[in-house]
């Protein structure tokens, strides 16, 4: 303990304490001797650079709750299943920078739920570069994460039911899972025009009452 509170540069006092308050994994322990890793290190690194931000105590326990009840990387990859998304590993420090500071413990327990993000050691990994790189460009543009997070649960919701719509099309007609993962290319055409199309309408409708607005001014 000692040894893991000097190379962290805290008090052992500070480590007890983070540890009645769950902030770090408990050691491993051989008898009475108890052994802490890099994995410890990394975990209080990653506490002192949360408090450097401004966060508390009481939000850094519940993101770690969140890392250590979390799904690993495999369960978040499927373990091997097939996707045509590519994963990308971040630091605690990386994902700060990439959402300007908005990795707040409720934003990151989010992700988590969401299965947007797992954790491996200490490291996190993204299940997708198209929706990190997406939601990052939001965020620059000025929308806060938790309202990116909160419009992403409701995509889900949509993208779940025309997945189910999209499989029951295929196999109702005696076609195989095979044809179904040979057949998604279409699902995501279709997809894509609505999407558009419907953007299109949308941006209409603002033009129209707009342009009604110049009229009555």
């Amino acid at each position: 303990m000692e040894e893991l509170a000097g190379e962290a540069g805290i008090t052992v006092r500070t480590l007890r304490f983070y540890r009645e308050r769950k902030l770090i994994p408990p050691p491993r322990r051989e008898g009475r001797i108890a052994w802490y890793d890099e994995d410890h290190l990394a975990r209080l690194r990653t506490i002192a650079a949360l408090l450097e931000r401004g966060h508390t105590l009481n939000g850094i326990a519940e993101l770690s709750e969140a890392f250590d009840h979390g799904r690993d990387v495999g369960e978040l990859l499927g373990m091997g299943a097939p996707t045509e998304e590519t994963p990308v590993r971040l630091s605690p420090e990386e994902l700060a920078d990439v959402f300007a500071g908005q990795d707040t413990p409720e934003n990151l327990a989010a992700a988590l739920d969401l299965g947007y993000l797992a954790t491996d050691g200490t490291d996190l990994v993204h299940i997708s570069r198209r929706l990190l790189d997406t939601s990052a460009a939001l965020v620059r543009e000025g929308i806060p994460l938790a309202d990116v997070l909160t419009a992403a649960r409701r995509v889900r919701e949509h993208t779940e039911a025309l997945a189910e719509l999209f499989t029951d099309l295929i196999l109702s007609q005696g076609h195989s899972p095979d044809d179904l993962q040979r057949l998604r290319p279409l699902a995501k055409n279709v997809v894509e025009a609505e999407l558009s199309m419907a953007m299109d309408r949308r941006l209409g409708q603002l033009e129209r009452g707009q342009h009604l607005d110049t009229r009555s001014g």
